[in-house]
């Protein structure tokens, strides 16, 4: 079953720039299309961006283009995602989970083991 550990977040001005990571252990990453997700108080857990299996193909809701970057290296079991350009709307709990596909919106595997996630919030 894979596991995952999610870290990198905290407090960040609006503009500014965090690198989350997620480590993972159990299965190799190379099994799984990844996917990172969010959920901000009071709303819905959403999904932001997915990287394939293979590590060719990399999809983002339309809310984070152009400012998150998500990539991986299957031989650290990680997963990473790159926020610049901060606003304060993405401030939420950020995890990470295995999708059914890279196509979003993102569905998490029914088999998916989440996280404690980790708190990114943006506010000058």
């Amino acid at each position: 079953q894979l596991q995952v550990v999610e870290s990198g977040g905290g407090l960040v001005q609006p503009g500014g720039s965090l690198r989350l990571s997620c480590a993972a252990s159990g299965i190799s990453l190379s099994y799984f299309h990844m996917g990172w997700f969010r959920q901000a108080p009071g709303k819905d857990r959403e999904g932001v961006s997915c990287i394939s299996k293979d590590g060719d193909t990399m999809n983002y809701a339309d809310s984070v283009k152009g400012r998150f970057t998500i990539s991986k290296d299957n031989a650290k079991m990680t997963v990473y995602l790159q926020i610049d350009s901060l606003k304060p709307d993405d401030t939420a709990v950020y995890y990470c989970a295995p999708t059914v596909s890279c196509l979003m919106p993102l569905s998490p595997t029914y088999y998916a083991t989440w996280g404690q996630g980790t708190q990114v919030t943006v506010s000058s």
